[in-house]
């Protein structure tokens, strides 16, 4: 099967609801499936550990709002999906953007690998890079800041 349809079919599979998809085309099968349910079912287990050490204070901080200064100090670049986290486009290659380099839309940021395939990620917009969230070879997660760009 040709990796441009499979590439296709990940991407339909992430702008749709749909849990699963199975493809048959001949000798050839594809199995592409995401878990949601999981991250929703551990999340009542947090409050429970984190109230009896905060009884008097209010509302104690979450991880979520850490985010929030960075988004008013520049704008984000979230992954687009699970995988490995890589700055250039081979380990003895330099990485693809530095802190205080200046970017434009469309120019690569990184390279994400999910399934044994290379994603190159492109920036969304233009302005220059101020912060890098992630080390080289660390796995990210969908929709994880990696860059702030102002």
């Amino acid at each position: 099967m040709d990796i441009r349809k499979v590439k296709k079919l990940i991407e339909l599979l992430e702008e749709s609801d749909i849990e699963e998809l199975e493809i048959k085309e001949g000798d050839d099968a594809v199995r592409i499936s995401r878990r949601r349910a999981a991250p929703l079912a551990a999340a009542p287990a947090a409050p429970q550990y984190a109230a009896p050490l905060k009884e008097n204070v209010q509302e104690p901080a979450q991880d979520s709002p850490r985010e929030e200064p960075k988004a008013q100090e520049g704008q984000l670049v979230r992954s687009p999906m699970v995988g490995t986290f890589y700055r250039g486009p081979a380990p003895t290659s330099p990485p693809f953007v530095e802190i205080g380099q200046r970017v434009r839309n469309g120019e690569p940021l990184c390279i994400v690998e999910a399934m044994k395939m290379m994603n190159q990620i492109e920036s969304d917009l233009s302005g220059t890079i101020t912060e890098i969230l992630i080390e080289d070879g660390q796995p990210v997660e969908y929709d994880q800041p990696m860059f702030v760009i102002v």
